[in-house]
């Protein structure tokens, strides 16, 4: 019980660094918020983080949850939501529960459909992170978007 306590403080702790703040200008906060949030799942899930036209966050949606090495993904609901949250721009972030934030060939194809899609609504894909236990991997620092 203990645990869950620190764990749901550290969370607002956390979350406070990056909302209502340029999310872009402290990615080290992002990555820490998202190794907190999600980097210790069992199974893998995907997270847009929606944000505004000065990249201050709007919301952190958990899209999809699936298995230990797989999570459904559909552009055409990122894209909506976008809409929906008058969001600019996103950040896409998964997790691999396996401990290895190394992208796999399905990642990188889904980066690149969701990149069209929000494109075709006016929405920036900023980057698409895929974060692990002790390490993370960014699509746009690796040139794969």
């Amino acid at each position: 019980m203990a645990i869950k306590v620190v764990r749901a403080a550290a969370d607002r702790l956390l979350r406070s660094e990056v909302t209502g703040k340029p999310v872009l200008s402290s990615f080290e906060a992002v990555i820490d918020y998202c190794r907190l949030s999600m980097g210790f799942e069992e199974r893998e899930q995907l997270r847009v983080l929606f944000l505004d036209r000065k990249n201050n966050l709007l919301t952190d949606e958990v899209q999809q949850k699936g298995t230990v090495d797989h999570a459904p993904v559909y552009p055409r609901e990122v894209a909506r939501r976008s809409i929906e949250l008058n969001a600019t721009a996103v950040i896409l972030v998964h997790n691999h529960p396996s401990g290895d934030p190394t992208p796999s060939r399905a990642d990188i194809a889904m980066t690149k459909e969701i990149v069209a899609a929000a494109k075709a609504v006016g929405v920036t894909v900023h980057d698409h992170i895929v974060i692990a236990r002790d390490s993370h991997a960014s699509l746009r620092a690796l040139g794969l978007m």
